[in-house]
C-alpha cells in the first residue's frame, strides 16, 4: 500500500504518496486539472511491482499540499509548477527520475524535462508538448477548438471566479464527462478526488493559471527568468513517449500530431483507442507499458 508523506520545499509543503522499493529507480507521476493523485491508482502499484520507487505528489492548490508562507503568490503559471517538480526532487535527494504527466501535470513534466534534463531520465507525456506559447494566446483557433475551451473563457471572468468557488464539483463533473466521453466513472471515485479541491488555495491557483496563460493576468517576478526561457518553446532532449487518448474531448489527437518537432529524442507517439483526457484512469496499462518500456530502453 502507498504511504502518504509530506516534504517541505522553499515554497510548499508538498503532500505525496510513495509506493515501491526505496532503492528502485524513481518515477514521479503528475496529475492534471480537475483531478488529483487518485488518477494514478491503476498505474503506481504496477510500477512498484516492477521495481520502481513511485512518487505521486499533489500539485499546488490540491489536496493537503499547502503554501508555507502566506505572502507567497498563489501562482498557477507554468514556471511555478515546473519548478515545483525540480524542488520536489531536490528535497528528496533524487538526482534523476522518470516523469509522467497529463494536463497540468504534463505541463510540469515537460517544463522540468526541457529546462533540467540532467534530472530527468525519461518522459511520458500524455497529450504531447504542453509548454504554453503565451505570446500566441491572443490568436484564435478553430471555432470547434474555441468551444472546447469554454471553461477557460469562463474562468477569465469574475462570474467564473464565483462559479468555481460555489460549484467546483459540478464544474469538475461536467469536464470529466465532456473530456472523457467513453469513461463511466462512479460517484465514489469522483467524491474521493474532488475532496482535494477543498484546498483553500485551489481557486486562486486555478484562476491564475488560466488567466496567465491567456494573457489576462501577469506572471510573478520570481518566475520571470524561467518564463522567458519557456517563451522560446524549448526542445525536450530526454527520451520521450507521447500518449494521446483517441476520444480526448478537450485536446483531440490531431493537436499533438506535429509535436515531434519539440522533441530531440521522441521514441514514439501512440493514440490510445477509446481513452479520453483522463487516460491514466481509463487505460492505466498503456501508461505502465510506456514507462516500463522507456525505462528498460534507457537503462
Amino acid at each position: 500500500m502507498p504511504t502518504q508523506k509530506t516534504v517541505r520545499t522553499k515554497l510548499l509543503d508538498i503532500a505525496y504518496e510513495e509506493i515501491g522499493p526505496a532503492d528502485g529507480p524513481s518515477i514521479v507521476l503528475l496529475h492534471g486539472f480537475p483531478d488529483d493523485i487518485r488518477a494514478w491508482d491503476g498505474v503506481s502499484p504496477l510500477l512498484a511491482e516492477a521495481g520502481y520507487r513511485v512518487l505521486v505528489p499533489y500539485l499546488r492548490g490540491c489536496g493537503p499540499t499547502r503554501f508555507v508562507n502566506e505572502a507567497t503568490p498563489r501562482s498557477g503559471e507554468q514556471a511555478a509548477i515546473g519548478e515545483d517538480v525540480r524542488d520536489f526532487l531536490d528535497c528528496l535527494d533524487i538526482e534523476r527520475a522518470m516523469l509522467a504527466g497529463y494536463d497540468w501535470g504534463g505541463r510540469a513534466a515537460c517544463v522540468a524535462a526541457a529546462l533540467w534534463p540532467t534530472r530527468v531520465d525519461g518522459l511520458v507525456t500524455i497529450g504531447g508538448y504542453h509548454i504554453q506559447n503565451i505570446a500566441a494566446a491572443v490568436r484564435p483557433s478553430t471555432a470547434l477548438n474555441e468551444s472546447r475551451y469554454w471553461y477557460q473563457w469562463y474562468l477569465l471572468s469574475e462570474r467564473g471566479r464565483a462559479g468555481l468557488e460555489e460549484n467546483r464539483r459540478e464544474l469538475s463533473k461536467l469536464m470529466w464527462r465532456l473530456w472523457s466521453p467513453n469513461w463511466a466513472f462512479d460517484e465514489a471515485m469522483f467524491e474521493r478526488t474532488t475532496a482535494s479541491f477543498d484546498n483553500p488555495e485551489f481557486v486562486e491557483v486555478v484562476l491564475h493559471s488560466y488567466r496567465h496563460r491567456n494573457g489576462t493576468a501577469p506572471g510573478y517576478q520570481m518566475y520571470a527568468p524561467v518564463e522567458a526561457v519557456l517563451a522560446k518553446q524549448p526542445k525536450i532532449s530526454v527520451p520521450s513517449i507521447i500518449l494521446h487518448g483517441e476520444a480526448d474531448g478537450v485536446t483531440p489527437p490531431e493537436n499533438s500530431a506535429s509535436h515531434g518537432r519539440f522533441f530531440a529524442d521522441l521514441r514514439r507517439r501512440t493514440i490510445v483507442p477509446i481513452a479520453g483526457h483522463f487516460l491514466p484512469r481509463e487505460t492505466p496499462d498503456a501508461v505502465v507499458e510506456a514507462l516500463i518500456g522507456l525505462g528498460g530502453a534507457i537503462q
